[in-house]
C-alpha cells in the first residue's frame, strides 16, 4: 500500500474516531441519562469499541488500550445497576480526555509517536484504575467515599467555597504537571457536590474540569478565568441567585478548544504583557509586521 493510501485509510479514522469521542463525550455529561437508557448505554459501549477496533488496526496501541478501558467501564454500567453521582462522572470525563488528548496528537502536525502514547497512558494509568475500582464498587451496591483533595467537610456554602478556590490558587501556582492538574479536577469534583440540583453551577464545573484536562492551556490561562468563574457563579450559589449562573464566553472557549489559547485584555498595556508572556521575542517582531500590514 503506497503512503498516499495509508494517509487517506488514517484520515477516514480519524474523521470516525471524532464522532464516536463526541457521542462519548455527550453521554457521559448525560451519564444518568445513559443509565436509564439500555440504547444510549449501547451507544457510548460500540463507540468505545469502534475506536479501539480501528485503533488495533492501525497499530496505535495506546489509543487502543485506552479506548479499552473506556469500553470496560461502560461494560459494567451495561450489566449492572449504577448509581451516578458527580465522582464517577468525573472519572468518566477523565478517561475521555487522555482518548481525546491521543487523538489530537495524532491528527497534529507531528502525529502520536509511540513513545509519546505510551507515556501518556502511563501517566493517566491511576485514573484508569480509580474508574474501574469506583464503578466495581458501585455495581457491589457499595458507596466508595470520593477521593477529593483535602476537603473541607463543615462550615457555611461561601465557606467552603473559600477554602476549595485558596486549594484551588495554591496547585495553579505549581508546575502545570498531569498530577496537578488531576488535583484541580478533583476540587472541581468536590466544588460540584456543593449544590447538586443547579443545572447551571453543574455545568460551570464541568467546563472547569474539561478545560484544565487540556494539557495545552498553561496555568498562567486558566488561573484567571477558571478562579473568577467559579467564585462568581458560587457568590450567586451563596446569594440564592442560582438563576444569574452563566457560563462565560472564555470558559466555553476553553472547555472545547483543541489548540492553545490566549486572552487579551482590552487594555494595551495588560495586552501587551499577555503578548509578552506567550510569544517569543521573534513571534512578537513578526506579529507585528503583520498588523502594521493590516492599515
Amino acid at each position: 500500500m503506497d503512503a498516499a493510501s495509508q494517509q487517506k485509510i488514517l484520515g477516514y479514522f480519524i474523521e470516525e474516531a471524532k464522532e464516536h469521542l463526541e457521542t462519548i463525550e455527550q453521554g457521559i455529561l448525560d451519564l444518568g441519562g445513559a443509565a436509564d437508557d439500555s440504547e444510549q448505554m449501547n451507544e457510548l459501549f460500540r463507540a468505545a469499541h469502534s475506536v479501539k477496533g480501528g485503533a488495533a488496526m492501525l497499530g496505535y496501541t495506546s489509543i487502543q488500550k485506552t479506548a479499552h478501558r473506556l469500553e470496560d467501564g461502560f461494560k459494567i454500567f451495561k450489566e449492572n445497576k449504577i448509581p451516578v453521582d458527580q465522582q464517577l462522572e468525573s472519572l468518566f470525563l477523565s478517561a475521555y480526555d487522555i482518548l481525546s488528548a491521543l487523538l489530537d496528537k495524532l491528527q497534529s502536525p507531528y502525529g502520536l509517536k509511540d513513545e509519546d502514547g505510551k507515556a501518556m497512558v502511563k501517566e493517566a494509568e491511576p485514573q484508569f484504575a480509580e474508574l474501574q475500582s469506583y464503578l466495581e464498587s458501585l455495581a457491589r451496591g457499595e458507596t466508595p467515599q470520593p477521593k477529593a483533595s483535602g476537603s473541607p467537610a463543615t462550615g457555611t456554602m461561601g465557606e467552603q467555597l473559600r477554602d476549595y478556590l485558596r486549594q484551588m490558587l495554591a496547585i495553579f501556582k505549581q508546575e502545570a504537571t498531569p498530577e496537578n492538574r488531576q488535583k484541580l479536577q478533583k476540587v472541581c469534583v468536590a466544588l460540584a457536590k456543593l449544590d447538586k440540583e443547579t443545572k447551571a453551577w453543574q455545568t460551570i464545573l464541568k467546563a472547569a474540569h474539561k478545560a484544565i484536562a487540556n494539557p495545552a492551556h498553561s496555568f498562567n490561562l486558566l488561573a484567571p478565568v477558571v478562579i473568577k468563574e467559579i467564585k462568581t457563579a458560587g457568590d450567586h450559589l451563596d446569594l440564592g441567585e442560582p438563576k444569574k449562573i452563566t457560563l462565560s464566553p472564555e470558559l466555553k472557549h476553553l472547555a472545547i478548544a483543541k489548540m492553545p489559547q490566549i486572552l487579551v485584555p482590552v487594555d494595551p498595556s495588560h495586552a501587551a504583557k499577555a503578548l509578552s508572556k506567550a510569544f517569543s521575542q521573534k513571534q512578537i517582531g513578526q506579529l507585528v509586521k503583520i498588523l502594521s500590514s493590516k492599515k
